[in-house]
């Protein structure tokens, strides 16, 4: 599929999955001389030949990439990313924050480590929550395998390459936006996403401080809302033409699910492991980060808008209506 408007081209590369995100997406865009690869997927040969197979299905090869523009610091975006450069050089442009985590810098990543050790704990996940710090297939760690070794540009203006840049953070704290104005189109990553909703993942900032990451996404998506854009181009599934309806039908989900989770605090139930437990039983151990991602970050989220208190008894933080 080809979308072509105002001299800009957009060659979509979307690779199949067989789990609920149907797909993983980048894209080459054509803008006057620069052929821009916006993500990279995943470091497989499905991601690999799809590139390949899309270049040459318009008469492009690899070494017609002037340019790689990197939306956050997931593994499933930035996957192609060294071998690509091995035979390759150009340049590589992120956001600041994520040069350390795509760097796997060891300073930052002990922090991290560090930081998602006590919060398990004050969330009363005891040794389950201690024993997904150290599972190196966790999130958490980061695996050294998708390390970027190359030099990476920092995107530091709000402008680059004919797109304006948007900081749309929740999803990722570095999560950005490359968006063309003139067409109403945006590339945003994982901030929205046609067939389910997008994780906000909890995270530290690089002071150890615990990012609110549903305030963001809510505050992401409601930036996006106010630009009334044509398309989305997705990190996964299908791209989303007008998306307004879309996106009031997230933001409402945020507030619709934070009701319930009021309903649960006043029946009794107290700390962020129990409250996880009691929603998703057998899934709570399978799928942790997610899970936990989403309970501290709803919790955050009626805390701020002072729905919720919370006092620590024992180490171990608990919420009360």
């Amino acid at each position: 599929m080809l979308f072509k408007k105002e001299d800009v081209e957009v060659f979509p590369i979307s690779v199949p999955t067989s789990n609920e995100l149907k797909s993983i997406n980048f894209f080459l865009v054509k803008q006057g001389r620069a052929l821009s690869l916006i993500d990279a997927g995943l470091n497989n040969e499905e991601c690999w030949n799809s590139l390949q197979k899309t270049l040459k299905m318009h008469d492009y090869t690899l070494t017609d990439i002037t340019e790689i523009l990197l939306t956050h610091h997931h593994s499933d975006h930035i996957g192609l990313v060294n071998r690509i450069l091995s035979t390759h050089s150009i340049p590589i442009y992120a956001h600041p924050d994520a040069i350390l985590r795509l760097k796997r810098d060891g300073r930052y990543m002990n922090m991290r480590v560090d930081f998602f050790k006590k919060l398990y704990q004050e969330m009363g996940c005891g040794q389950v929550g201690e024993k997904q710090v150290i599972d190196i297939n966790n999130p958490i760690i980061l695996n050294d395998d998708n390390r970027i070794d190359c030099e990476i540009q920092e995107i530091s203006s709000d402008h680059l390459l004919g797109f304006t840049i948007l900081e749309i953070p929740g999803h990722a704290p570095d999560l950005i936006g490359f968006y063309n104005k003139q067409n109403k189109w945006l590339f945003a990553g994982d901030l929205l996403i046609e067939n389910m909703s997008s994780n906000a993942f909890i995270e530290p900032d690089y002071n150890g401080n615990r990012i609110k990451s549903l305030l963001q996404l809510k505050h992401s998506l409601e930036k996006c809302l106010q630009l009334q854009v044509d398309f989305v181009f997705p990190g996964h599934g299908p791209i989303i033409r007008r998306p307004t309806d879309l996106i009031n039908k997230r933001l409402k989900r945020i507030d619709d699910n934070a009701n319930k989770y009021i309903h649960i605090i006043k029946s009794g139930i107290t700390t962020v492991s129990e409250i996880a437990q009691f929603i998703y039983r057998e899934k709570y151990e399978i799928k942790f980060f997610n899970i936990m991602s989403e309970v501290i970050g709803y919790l955050d989220y009626l805390e701020f808008h002072g729905k919720v208190n919370k006092t620590m008894e024992k180490r171990i933080w608990h919420y009360y209506c």
